[in-house]
């Protein structure tokens, strides 16, 4: 008999380590689980027939939640919408969201007001090309 609650105690214990330590982890990975956009270059070229720019060619992986502060590219950048939703405007535009498929504009005037992962849950991916001045910052943080 004795045994038996001896037996029952220990696995009390253990069951609540187990609970602290599942709320420990999940504490640790909301507060440590970056929402910044993945970005991973494929491809760079300076155009002959334009001197002084470059072509660059970016994938963007934005994780759930993610955004962009605002900022400028001082380029002309093309956006592709390859999965999941985003969000995008330039100031003085429309605020649009995308799906796979859909494009975006911005010029080398514009301000990115907004980009964003259009999801909370879900992430999103697209590919930018950016005709730029060469060896010039890609992004420009600005208000």
């Amino acid at each position: 008999m004795k045994r038996i609650r001896t037996s029952r105690a220990y696995a009390l214990i253990v069951c609540a380590l187990i609970g602290v330590a599942v709320g420990v982890t999940l504490t640790m990975a909301a507060t440590t689980d970056p929402k910044e956009a993945k970005l991973t270059q494929l491809f760079s070229k300076g155009l002959t027939d334009l001197p002084g720019k470059e072509g660059l060619m970016l994938l963007i992986e934005y994780p759930p939640g993610s955004s962009d502060p605002i900022h400028r590219h001082n380029a002309h950048g093309f956006i592709y919408v390859l999965e999941g939703s985003i969000v995008m405007q330039v100031r003085g535009g429309k605020e649009v969201t995308l799906t796979p498929g859909q494009t975006f504009y911005e010029g080398p005037e514009d301000v990115h007001v907004v980009g964003r992962n259009a999801s909370q849950t879900k992430p999103a991916k697209f590919v930018v090309f950016f005709v730029k001045d060469k060896g010039a910052p890609v992004l420009v943080p600005t208000k």
